[in-house]
């Protein structure tokens, strides 16, 4: 027999082990817990279960959670002798992971305290001259002019694949002391330091695996980008030399490994981080991560991640993600919770410029990070393998039984790795070769670490490639290299694999919320890239590109807004307040002020379910003027909205059992700083209230100006608002009403409301569900 005493209020319970069976006995009730002791272990998978504490309840300790999380379990070892509870959370949800059948699942929920469970899934991976672009460093930049201290003092929290230490970008100098009270532990093989200041893993097959990244690199990559210490110097193969520095130079980092080269980022392990990270004290979580198609999430009740975000979110920590890698399709968004930051994609002006020229004359500019010498105006004969229709030689997999020796070769992009396709080429005694992408792709192309010749050209240079080769019985081709070009327009332009909404289960809230440069991103790297490698360089750095690199952009510039609120000891803004500055301070037009270019056509302009509100802009965000906050019972009404009144399905949310739903609100209610709308019918009126409260001068008077969604007619409460003090919060109607027959459904409708003073614009973008 065997006995804990959890320190319940009213709650005991005692343990019998009785041959292969264990009963709890529980009020003097002696309770089977296990029916079967042996299970089909073919069935066994890793399920995220969610409960709620009896009421009263109260644990002492970690001992007695787990205790308590076991007690739901049919027994505590599988017949392999596994462990079958793998995580056990204290914060970020009220529930455990463990290995279990699906019967056993169904079992569980006749057990008092249980919600809900999920199966664990796997998320993706969503994958520095961005701080001058995006104006931190520049002579009128926020480093200078905003008092924004480099994110000094604010701990951002990523989870991702770990961290190589080594690197300079992660070297302490100029950095101030670690946080007062600090202890969270660090289980590098290199020590932490005073940059990188706890380093853990959450790995289920092992939990000594030490926190490092040297086989994946995305880590060390996203670290870099959020907060890399200054680094001089930094290249990729020669190409865009300068001084590399993450958006916050001088903030701490917190490592928490949960993705994996082979597993990918299991939801099991992602909310064992997620609950450390809480516990530890963070103040940013940064996760680039999110689901693929055919997985996304289509609920909330499948978002255990959601969940997580939730409770930090509830403690003041900023969660900020990934819209995912899912684009150019609509409703491919990987995460689209309003307490969530989910940031696209978008390009710099700077490309690593690699030249096709044909035999007739004709010139694509391409990319490619690898430019090396070739021979001077020699033209290659050019193959395209692809012409049998063959898939695998379509996209270079596999070129047996073809002639490519000394030959440039066109090969279209998917299913694997671009450098990976020209390693099939240069083994297969290829020249070079014109990586090529399919209508889906777009404009957006990559500057890779090849290890032969190659330009990577757009879709529509792809077709005047086709179109030349199919149409000449000789063709040729030479490949030449310009170095590292700026200036490059348009830009920012959407790329076009950055996820779009709608999100149809969040009730119109618009994601993604904004975009940032995540093309061609030059951060830290853990080995060096390229043909040839020395083994040598110490400041290794690659490009990269992906979702993944936008959302540390954000991450590196909240902890700059963080840091300048604590320095200039204001009050520190809410999550959806910091949301807010993020979101009603975007750019919607490129350099050259035209609407920002969505790289998935030919010609079109991103719309509000692609782009967001716009590109992120640091220094505007660091002084909104207005702010629009959501205090907890509003997000509670709101999941109450969500859910239908299930009080059950909110619980996972709230971990409070006596949590009622006695308020709902729909999406377009909630203080969100966009608007989202539905007006499904001609007649079709909508009312909604926003309340701003004033955090830049004392005394401001901001006016409205509106761009009316076509088919939309919108009349405000009051178009003047008339403050007087900091802090003084003012309440504000917009009704929404149709103007003339309706469009038909699907159409999308987007405006703007601008609350406008001599010094700031508040932006709110508009989005009509038709």
């Amino acid at each position: 027999m065997g006995e804990f005493k959890g320190g319940f209020a009213s709650f005991s319970v005692i343990v019998f082990f009785l041959s292969f069976n264990i009963f709890l006995l529980v009020h003097g009730q002696l309770l089977p817990i296990v029916s079967d002791h042996s299970e089909n272990i073919s069935q066994i998978q890793t399920y995220i279960v969610h409960v709620l504490k009896p009421e009263g309840s109260n644990f002492l300790g970690t001992e007695d959670l787990e205790n308590w999380h076991k007690s739901f379990l049919p027994n505590t070892t599988l017949d392999t002798g596994e462990q079958r509870l793998l995580f056990s959370y204290k914060e970020a949800i009220s529930g455990f992971a463990a290995r279990l059948t699906p019967e056993e699942v169904k079992d569980m929920e006749k057990m008092d305290g249980f919600l809900h469970a999920n199966p664990s899934r796997t998320l993706h991976l969503q994958t520095t001259y961005t701080h001058d672009f995006l104006n931190l460093s520049t002579l009128f930049g926020v480093w200078s002019t905003s008092n924004s201290f480099y994110g000094e003092g604010i701990i951002i929290g990523v989870l991702d694949t770990g961290i190589h230490m080594p690197h300079p970008s992660f070297d302490d100098t100029g950095m101030p002391p670690r946080p007062v009270g600090w202890n969270a532990s660090c289980y590098l093989q290199t020590p932490c330091n005073g940059k990188v200041i706890a380093a853990q893993s959450f790995d289920t097959a092992n939990s000594t695996t030490p926190p490092t990244d040297i086989d994946q690199g995305h880590g060390t990559h996203v670290a870099g980008i959020a907060a890399g210490n200054f680094v001089n110097n930094a290249e990729v193969l020669d190409q865009a030399l300068g001084r590399a520095a993450g958006m916050a130079p001088k903030a701490f980092i917190s490592v928490y490994k949960v993705c994996w080269k082979f597993g990918g980022c299991g939801t099991d392990g992602v909310l064992a981080g997620i609950d450390k990270a809480i516990q530890d004290g963070v103040h940013i979580l940064q996760m680039s991560f999110g689901d693929q198609p055919p997985y996304l999430p289509t609920s909330f009740t499948e978002d255990d991640v959601a969940v997580a975000t939730f409770s930090a979110m509830q403690k003041g920590i900023f969660p900020c993600t990934v819209a995912g890698n899912n684009g150019p399709d609509p409703e491919t968004l990987s995460h689209a919770a309003p307490w969530d930051m989910v940031v696209g994609a978008t390009t710099t002006d700077r490309r690593i410029r690699a030249t096709v020229t044909l035999g007739n004359g004709t010139q694509f500019h391409g990319e490619s990070a690898y430019q090396p010498n070739m021979v001077a105006n020699k033209f290659y004969p050019l193959v395209y393998p692809g012409s049998n229709g063959r898939y695998r030689q379509l996209i270079c997999s596999n070129l047996n039984g073809i002639n490519v020796r000394d030959k440039i070769v066109m090969c279209e992009t998917g299913d694997i790795e671009n450098i990976k396709k020209g390693d099939v080429v240069r083994n297969a005694g290829g020249a070079g070769m014109i990586l090529m992408n399919f209508d889906k792709y777009g404009n957006t192309t990559s500057s890779d670490a090849h290890h032969l010749p190659v330009a990577y050209v757009s879709y529509k240079d792809t077709i005047q490639l086709k179109d030349y080769i199919m149409s000449n019985s000789t063709p040729t081709a030479k490949i030449t290299f310009g170095g590292t070009i700026f200036d490059i327009h348009p830009s920012p332009a959407l790329a076009s694999f950055s996820s779009r909404g709608p999100a149809k289960y969040n009730g119109n809230i618009v994601k993604p919320d904004v975009t940032a440069p995540g093309v061609n991103i030059l951060s830290a790297w853990p080995v060096e890239v390229g043909l040839f490698p020395s083994g040598l360089k110490t400041k290794t750095f690659n490009f990269a590109s992906g979702t993944s690199m936008a959302a540390p952009h954000v991450s590196g510039i909240v902890a700059l807004i963080m840091s300048k609120l604590k320095y200039e000891n204001k009050r520190q803004w809410s999550v959806p307040e910091i949301q807010s500055a993020l979101i009603t301070t975007t750019n919607t037009f490129d350099l050259d002020g035209r609407p920002i270019f969505d790289e998935a056509t030919f010609n079109d302009s991103a719309n509000i379910l692609q782009r967001g509100a716009g590109q992120v802009n640091a220094t505007n965000a660091m002084d909104p003027g207005l702010v629009y906050n959501i205090e907890l019972d509003d997000y509670v009404a709101y999941l109450c909205g969500i859910f239908s009144n299930n009080n059950t399905k909110v619980r996972r949310f709230t971990k409070n059992n006596t949590q009622y739903c006695t308020r709902s609100i729909s999406g377009e209610q909630l203080n969100y700083p966009s608007i989202g709308i539905p007006m499904t019918s001609s007649s079709a009126s909508t009312t909604i209230s926003r309340t701003v409260t004033n955090v830049g001068d004392a005394r401001e008077i901001y006016n409205a100006t509106c761009i009316e969604p076509p088919f939309v007619k919108m009349y405000l409460s009051q178009y003047q608002l008339s403050f007087s003090r900091l802090e003084q919060q003012i309440t504000y109607s917009i009704t929404f009403t149709m103007n003339g027959s309706h469009p038909g459904s699907g159409v999308i409708g987007q405006g703007e409301l601008s609350w406008v003073s001599s010094k700031h614009n508040v932006t709110s973008p508009i989005y009509i569900a038709f």
